[in-house]
């Protein structure tokens, strides 16, 4: 069964410094019969959450995110589909929220822009200890010679 589906809102992380909306005719909703116990109504209530949303076509990113969500998320993709699935509260509507929060989520890590290493040099201080360290443990194995016979 598929359900008309509510824009969902990311909040404004790193990669995306204002938000995103993704529009709710680009999520595309499915409910199914969860798993595992629960009762009398386990078999006909369908309580399962799977959202999806195509990465590759959605407009609520620009290139530049469209392509870093890619790369990253290539693991969880089904072609350029991302599907997160929720089954854990007995309610359905318990488990539209956890799916939607579970997509924002990803989507937020996604899009964060990776952090450069920049290259350090050694401080002065550290050059000093280091070639003391190193005259300590010269001396203490000069002193272990035996000493020069004449």
């Amino acid at each position: 069964m598929l359900g008309r589906v509510d824009d969902l809102h990311v909040t404004p992380g790193p990669g995306a410094p204002r938000g995103l909306t993704v529009p709710g005719d680009e999520l595309v909703e499915r409910f199914s019969h969860a798993s595992g116990p629960g009762g009398q109504g386990v078999n006909t209530a369908d309580s399962r959450v799977q959202l999806s949303l195509d990465i590759g076509t959605t407009t609520a990113l620009n290139d530049a995110q469209r392509a870093r969500a890619l790369e990253r998320l290539a693991p969880r993709l089904a072609g350029t589909v991302l599907t997160v699935a929720a089954e854990e509260h007995r309610s359905q509507r318990r488990n539209r929220t956890a799916a939607r929060e579970r997509l924002a989520a990803l989507l937020r890590e996604a899009l964060v822009s990776p952090t450069v290493r920049r290259p350090t040099r050694p401080t002065a201080g550290s050059k000093r200890r280091r070639m003391e360290a190193k005259s300590r443990r010269s001396e203490t194995k000069r002193n272990r010679q035996r000493p020069a016979t004449d």
